[in-house]
């Protein structure tokens, strides 16, 4: 019998912390809870678990400060995490991104939708990139899908699951046009329902990340996003 994935769940609110205990266990996964700050990240340590469902606003250490240590410890740094917001705006969701969190979803939230999202993580976080080559490069960024690893100017750069997948699909698609639903189906999965908006603060994410080669991700209004070789090219392919 297969062991069943182990979710902790990072919440201080007492109530939604046992809700969502309760529907995770009725979908078949294991669960523990974490109630600020410092306990996740003990429990992390000592428990290792599959995926980390984490609230930013905790006491004792904020859900930012956990992302980013979870990220800085070689032993959880690739461990998915879906970060809980009760805040909509850009922004905030911008800060969890930036720290290490693959997802995102803003309170109140449906007990289904948020298991549908956790369930596409744990997917993309055990499936294999699909290529044609276990190297991609278009002009300074680098692409190494054998080890997961993005280079940029021959340094490393550090991008979270969802992160990485978005910019491979963008360096597979040979500088074309890709539109925000492709990439949600390529890189979200079939049948999970996310905003456009959810792609856009992504790739802003991304463009932090790739410094003064940022603006190689060109926004085609409208329709999606382009990956030029270079900074300030204008060539448009669909």
């Amino acid at each position: 019998m297969v062991q069943s994935k182990h979710i902790l769940v990072v919440e201080d609110e007492r109530d939604l912390a046992e809700m969502l205990q309760y529907n995770l266990r009725r979908s078949g996964y294991r669960v523990s809870w974490a109630p600020d700050g410092p306990q996740a990240l003990a429990a992390v340590r000592a428990q290792n678990p599959d995926l980390i469902v984490l609230d930013v606003m905790l006491p004792g250490l904020s859900g930012l400060d956990v992302a980013r240590q979870v990220r800085t410890n070689p032993a959880s740094a690739k461990t998915p995490i879906l970060m809980l917001t009760a805040r909509a705006e850009e922004a905030d969701q911008l800060a969890g991104l930036a720290v290490g969190a693959d997802d995102y979803v803003t309170k109140p939230f449906s007990p289904k939708v948020l298991i549908a999202r956790l369930e596409a993580l744990l997917r993309r976080s055990s499936e294999p990139v699909a290529a044609t080559s276990a190297q991609l490069r278009v002009g300074p960024v680098a692409a190494d899908l054998s080890s997961h690893r993005i280079t940029v100017d021959d340094v490393e750069v550090k991008l979270t699951l969802t992160e990485f997948k978005l910019l491979v699909a963008l360096l597979q698609s040979q500088q074309r046009v890709l539109n925000r639903n492709d990439l949600i189906a390529r890189v979200m999965g079939a049948g999970i329902v996310v905003t456009a908006r959810t792609i856009d603060v992504h790739i802003a994410a991304i463009r932090k990340k790739l410094g003064i080669h940022g603006g190689m991700i060109r926004t085609i209004r409208g329709v999606g996003y382009q990956l030029l070789s270079e900074v300030g090219e204008s060539h448009i392919s669909v």
